[in-house]
């Protein structure tokens, strides 16, 4: 069966590996070149296309496919709303990718957006790491800039991004991750960070690391929530899924 992913998230890089080894034909869109490359070095089989697309270019790309998933990024509200648009178009069927939310550490200050997370931050002193990605980052132009240090990928864009939000380049840490526990907790002392600014992305994401450096170093956790989105099966069930669609198929670690 042909599949096309819109992905760029670490899950979404093992669901077209295992979807791959299964033997499917795996197409997966990427926004970056960055997620191209890694997407590229989880199965050799795997075709990739990197920039980011309209619906009209979704559209488009779903032809000759037998089934598009949806595992792009919790906070990629806009992307799935284009993709959802784009199915239509297509008449193919859509799955999307869902994630359990993580249980968050005592004393998180939990916030619905960027916006009211530099609101909540304005009337409080100390240094702030932003690990919320470059996108984010006007959202918190009004904070003063020697209290912001960001953590940014290690991408022209993302860097001219900080840039253009006047953050000296002494505070900008542009690095792939998933990070450690200890490399978080390395960062929080070595900028004397006392707030720690996430979004919910999952064991995948790193979060329960930041999650545990936070507690370790006592310092609180500022998470943005994720959008509302009771749509999406979970992954063993999104797996499931496919193998019904190509039956007889069976999936990984199944009887």
């Amino acid at each position: 069966m042909k599949i096309l992913i819109f992905s760029g998230t670490a899950d979404g890089r093992r669901l077209s590996y295992d979807l791959a080894s299964m033997g499917h034909e795996v197409t997966v869109s990427v926004a970056s070149c960055t997620g191209k490359a890694f997407e590229e070095q989880a199965h050799p089989e795997i075709r990739t296309v990197c920039g980011r697309k309209t619906a009209a270019e979704m559209t488009a790309l779903m032809e000759g496919n037998d089934l598009i998933i949806d595992a792009t990024h919790p906070y990629a509200a806009e992307a799935s709303r284009e993709i959802r648009l784009a199915e239509g178009e297509a008449a193919k069927k859509l799955l999307c990718l869902k994630r359990p939310e993580s249980v968050a550490p005592y004393g998180t200050v939990k916030v619905r957006s960027a916006e009211e997370a530099a609101e909540y931050l304005s009337g409080r002193e100390g240094n702030i790491l932003l690990t919320t990605g470059s996108k984010e980052l006007a959202a918190f132009e009004k904070l003063s800039r020697d209290r912001l240090y960001v953590r940014i990928l290690p991408m022209v864009p993302a860097i001219q991004a900080a840039e253009a939000a006047g953050i000296d380049s002494r505070h900008i840490i542009a690095m792939t991750g998933p990070f450690s526990r200890t490399f978080n907790e390395f960062l929080i002392r070595a900028f004397k960070i006392s707030w720690l600014v996430t979004k919910d992305g999952g064991p995948e994401g790193g979060f329960y690391e930041k999650a545990a450096a936070c507690e370790n170093c006592e310092i609180p956790m500022v998470l943005i929530t994720r959008p509302e989105d009771g749509e999406g099966l979970f992954y063993e069930e999104l797996l499931k899924e496919v193998c019904r669609c190509a039956s007889p198929c069976v999936p990984k670690g199944t009887a």
